[in-house]
């Protein structure tokens, strides 16, 4: 067990003792609320006007935090509060909602079967394109939970991401996610069609900021952690598919936090043709890493800006415009820091004095232009032009002086925290001078046409990319008044790197994609078959990758779904991966190469009258090309001169459902071997930089009984011992472990304007909701390490001093629906 800074280890145990009674006391009083039942029960089942079930339809009850969704079947089971009158709200994408009044006896069990009719002024792509059935190895998410999950990073999507099964991460600060042995580059995003990339040069949480993604203009979340369809691109682990919404009426909202704060507007023109959401954001997490070990004066500040316009000339054609502009301030003066660390037996101790300062700053823009036509509800064709801007700088001189001691380990001692000896003094200066300018421009056309059993899906994209990378970067270290690496004559550099590459390259890609509604006696059951093409002309490399998914829906008694996923993913290198540690450009990188197969089920079933879905997958890739990397933080270092094979094998479950009456919670487990060779190096299986063992997420929710408006929120995450190495060290030699990853994050909240109750004045008369929330962030209080710093002792032995990340903290939110 590492030591929590300076304090003793006494103190430590009291101090632990204390936040989990807290947070058992807390999980106490959630069951109990579970406990108490005043209750009835709806049900019934939710067709449309062909008699046909709708799946994931949306049940909720008006003015309450409270909902459920439609099975394959369409049924639906919700418990409602007795005694009183409610309102339940019945929806669909795609289809007029339907309201219902309905007053119930406690424990009453009242069946309500609902037809929804489609709408016609959804005539979109979404109507050929969700088809949900056959919509392969896709998860949809409910955007609501974005905006209640407490979230250091104010990451909103990201951060719900992050609780899903085969999903982990070890950085609150970030919002970047590993997904079933993948690293973060190995994540596709798309906003309405449009591929998202983030900044290149960003080395830690701290300086990262904010998301693309903004939760408040976010109408659907679309998730799959692997082995998924031939039209989404050419990357190995997940894909995340968002929409942002098309305003029907005026609405907006506002927030504001210890941690920044946003705005947002959307409306539609009276003759219902033009429709645009926008959104302001900002955020400065220096709340946050002021709790760091590294003291000093921190003023990061993030800021963006995006609209999505719609102008719509008929029913059948329609022309759309995505804008973001976003600026990321990184400055830092740094002081000093001081960290303990080690076992109950022996007790380290570095200090470190700092002088310099760092400036970073990462400003991106992106600009895209859809035009869409759907002549009616069975042909959609879509085209987009797009434009993708970024220009960071990173810029740092710090010089530091460093001590090393060992501590009094006898806790008897009344001199417990002193040093009984100084294992090394040392100085370092780091220097960087880093500019990237990227642009990527890139011109697609994407189709759907669906028949009564088909359903096909074609697309091409030409993407050109203009890359200019200048690093000025170096390291100075002395240790013991020795310069490292020692010469009797000179006095040498620790590490120099200078570079100025630039890159002009286009790249060709497509797909075609069927599913098949294949016709049985017993069931359902649909085919989905495809496959990609791949050609970038820096490599002159051509890759096809065929894929197949199929779904089976059994017409049983118990309510299962079967899948079965697999193909081929190949991973074209875009700039990162062609840099290797000196920041040199390889020429002759080719694609990374993957087969993934996944089997999954899901399983319906009740509880406690309520309903719950058990989620199961097991899944293997084989990569027969890979590129090894090592992580630093966030940042991924290439090792592009070299060239392994590896392996991903795991197993995900996840349970979800109403374990508080009428609310969704959820838990999930994964379990996960993720080993690489590397050709040449004579090492054989080593664990590749994201083998992570276990992986545990909780997402709970609770309210008062009888009084939903106070409400409780409760995520918490476990991930086991992931591995690195010293800095700058072969791959085979990051096997060491870093300490499990554990934290707890808890907010309540309280309505303060809502339907029930509204505040009797003008200035609030427009306001339809309101309500003040307090988070604890790390409520456990674990200082969990995200990487190390690396000094040496008088002997020329490394210690490795741990990075820990953000301790507890409380945060208070306002957040305001108009």
């Amino acid at each position: 067990m590492s030591l929590n800074k300076t304090e003793n280890i006494t103190f430590v145990r009291m101090k632990l003792k204390k936040t989990y009674l807290l947070s058992l006391l807390c999980l106490f009083i959630a069951f109990q609320s579970f406990a108490q039942n005043n209750n009835a029960t709806v049900y019934g089942t939710i067709t449309n006007t062909k008699g046909q079930a709708i799946e994931l339809a949306n049940v909720s009850i008006k003015n309450y935090p409270i909902g459920t969704t439609t099975d394959q079947k369409g049924a639906y089971l919700l418990r409602i509060p007795a005694k009183k009158k409610v309102n339940l709200v019945f929806s669909f994408i795609g289809h007029q909602s339907v309201e219902r009044s309905v007053q119930a006896r406690s424990e009453e069990r009242i069946e309500l079967n609902i037809q929804l009719t489609e709408s016609s002024e959804e005539i979109e792509e979404v109507q050929v394109s969700r088809r949900r059935k056959g919509a392969g190895n896709i998860n949809r998410i409910d955007p609501k939970f974005t905006n209640i999950l407490p979230d250091a990073s104010s990451s909103g999507v990201e951060a719900l991401i992050k609780t899903l099964p085969g999903v982990s991460s070890n950085n609150e600060l970030s919002s970047q996610y590993s997904v079933r042995g993948g690293n973060f580059d190995e994540n596709l995003v798309y906003v309405n069609d449009i591929e998202i990339y983030r900044p290149f040069l960003v080395r830690s949480g701290k300086q990262e900021g904010l998301s693309f993604i903004n939760s408040d203009m976010v109408s659907t979340i679309e998730f799959s952690a692997g082995a998924f369809d031939a039209k989404y691109g050419d990357k190995m682990a997940s894909v995340l598919d968002i929409k942002y919404r098309t305003p029907t009426e005026f609405a907006g909202s506002a927030s504001a936090s210890l941690l920044g704060g946003s705005i947002h507007l959307e409306d539609i023109s009276k003759n219902k043709k033009l429709s645009y959401t926008g959104g302001l954001r900002y955020k400065t997490n220096s709340y946050l890493v002021g709790s760091l070990d590294e003291k000093g004066e921190y003023d990061p500040s993030f800021v963006d800006f995006q609209t999505y316009v719609t102008y719509r000339f008929s029913d059948a054609f329609d022309l759309s415009f995505l804008g973001n502009i976003a600026r990321n301030d990184y400055h830092f003066i740094p002081e000093s820091r001081e960290t303990s660390f080690g076992t109950y037996q022996t007790v380290y101790n570095t200090k470190i004095f700092f002088e310099g300062q760092e400036k970073d700053r990462f400003a991106t823009s992106l600009g895209a232009l859809s035009a869409n036509y759907h002549p009616n509800n069975n042909l959609n064709l879509k085209f987009i032009a797009s434009a993708f801007q970024t220009k960071e700088e990173v810029n740092y001189d710090i010089l530091g002086f460093y001590y090393l001691n060992q501590l009094e380990s006898d806790l008897a001692e009344e001199a417990a925290e002193d040093s009984v000896l100084n294992l090394g003094v040392g100085s370092f200066l780091n220097h960087a001078r880093n500019k990237l300018v990227a642009e990527v421009y890139s011109f697609s056309h994407k189709g759907a046409y669906n028949t009564t059993n088909h359903l096909l899906n074609w697309g091409v994209k030409l993407q050109l990319e203009d890359i200019h990378d200048q690093m000025n970067e170096w390291e100075m270290r002395d240790s013991t008044g020795y310069s490292l690496p020692y010469s009797d004559e000179t006095v040498n550099l620790f590490r120099v790197i200078t570079t100025n590459n630039k890159m002009n390259t286009v790249r060709v890609s497509g797909h075609i994609q069927d599913t098949y509604e294949i016709p049985i006696n017993h069931g359902e059951l649909y085919l989905t078959g495809g496959a990609r093409f791949h050609y970038w002309d820096y490599t002159n490399e051509f890759l096809v990758s065929p894929r197949l998914a199929i779904n089976y829906y059994p017409d049983w008694e118990s309510r299962f779904v079967f899948r079965l996923a697999g193909g081929s993913y190949q991973q074209p290198a875009f700039f990162k991966e062609l840099k290797d540690r000196d920041g040199n450009i390889a020429s002759n990188i080719k694609a990374q190469k993957s087969t993934q197969f996944v089997l999954g089920s899901d399983y319906l079933f009740t509880a406690w009258d309520r309903p719950f879905k058990l989620t199961s997958e097991l899944y293997y890739k084989n990569f027969s090309h890979l590129t090894p990397y090592q992580i630093e933080n966030v940042q991924i270092r290439y090792l592009g001169d070299q060239e392994a094979k590896g392996y991903a094998a795991g197993l995900d479950f996840k349970v979800n459902g109403e374990f508080v009456s009428g609310v969704q919670s959820w838990a999930s487990v994964s379990l996960l071997q993720t080993k690489e060779d590397i050709v040449g190096d004579s090492h054989g299986w080593i664990p590749r930089p994201t083998d992570q063992t276990l992986n545990i997420s909780v997402f709970f929710q609770d309210y008062f009984p009888g009084n939903p408006t106070y409400k409780m929120h409760l995520a918490a995450f476990y991930g086991s011992r992931l591995p690195t190495g010293p800095p700058n060290s072969e791959r085979y030699q990051d096997t060491f472990r870093m300490p499990p990853y554990r934290r707890i994050d808890l907010g309540f909240s309280k309505v303060l304007i809502g339907p029930e109750t509204r505040v009797k004045s003008k200035l609030f008369s427009h306001i339809k909701d309101m309500s003040l929330g307090l988070e604890v962030l790390n409520l456990i209080g674990v200082n969990n390490t995200v990487s190390y710093f690396w000094v040496s002792s008088n002997k020329g032995d490394l210690f490795a001093v741990p990075n820990y990340l953000t301790d507890r903290k409380l945060n208070l939110k306002l957040t305001v629906k108009f």
